[in-house]
């Protein structure tokens, strides 16, 4: 009873799409979080029929054959690279992205991590941070007698000092871009790191061909659409329920054959 097994495998399927989905809904409020699609793959088939295959020694050719499927499995989650609304909050080290870009966060053990979550602050040092603390590359430090700091376009940092009448600049921005954005590695608290699927990334002043503008005092949303999300929870419950049916139509005509006398 193959209906069995390949039904269990939709359950199981429709379970990890459910998940997936939740994952969404609960990071409907995360900042930069860019939301999964779920793909999947039907399995192996069985031949029993081979299409293809000779059916006479006139040579004649079976056109079809028959061919019985095994299930589905689950083939990749992708992340969908959609801009996300852009919130002002009128915060002087909210940034956000329009475009393409990720920044570049120092990590606590020496890798390079990227994010679209543009929510620094300023450490004791007056290093700019991420609000776990770890310092964006590359590094810009705000000296405690600045007034007043603008962050352009470009990603140049400008800073009015006291009794000043002119900007300083403090530093400058770079984001990065890469070949694959869905091969990227996420680790949770909105970060990605490098992968092979990836490629390496290529850094550039914001605002060059191909890469986003920095806007000060914005933070990109989630771009997740909740309407969508429940519309595929829906879609997804369904299928877990008439596959759950299959088991049980299964399990009712292996009874039957088991009363047999």
């Amino acid at each position: 009873m193959r209906a069995l097994s390949i039904a269990a495998t939709g359950m199981l399927a429709q379970q990890q799409n459910v998940e997936v989905v939740s994952n969404n809904l609960a990071n409907m409020n995360t900042t930069g979080y860019m939301r999964r699609r779920t793909e999947f793959h039907d399995l192996l088939y069985q031949n029993i029929r081979r299409v293809g295959s000779t059916s006479s020694d006139a040579g004649t050719v079976i056109p079809s054959g028959v061919q019985l499927g095994l299930g589905v499995k689950m083939a990749a989650v992708y992340r969908i690279h959609e801009q996300g609304n852009l919130n002002p909050t009128d915060n002087t080290f909210d940034m956000a992205i329009q475009g393409n870009g990720y920044f570049q966060i120092q990590m606590p053990n020496g890798d390079t991590g990227y994010s679209r979550d543009g929510t620094f602050q300023l450490n004791a040092d007056g290093e700019v941070v991420t609000h776990d603390g770890y310092s964006l590359l590359p590094a810009i430090t705000i000296t405690g007698d600045a007034v007043d700091v603008s962050i352009n376009t470009s990603g140049e940092v400008l800073v009015k000092l006291d009794g000043q009448v002119d900007y300083a600049n403090a530093g400058q921005i770079q984001i990065a871009n890469f070949a694959n954005d869905t091969g990227l590695e996420s680790v949770g608290s909105n970060l990605y790191l490098e992968t092979t699927a990836s490629g390496s990334p290529t850094t550039a002043t914001p605002g060059t061909n191909g890469y986003g503008t920095i806007l000060q005092g914005f933070l990109e949303t989630s771009n997740v659409n909740a309407v969508e999300e429940i519309s595929n929870l829906i879609s997804a419950q369904r299928a877990y329920e008439m596959n759950s049916k299959v088991i049980t139509t299964s399990d009712e005509m292996m009874r039957t054959v088991t009363q047999m006398r």
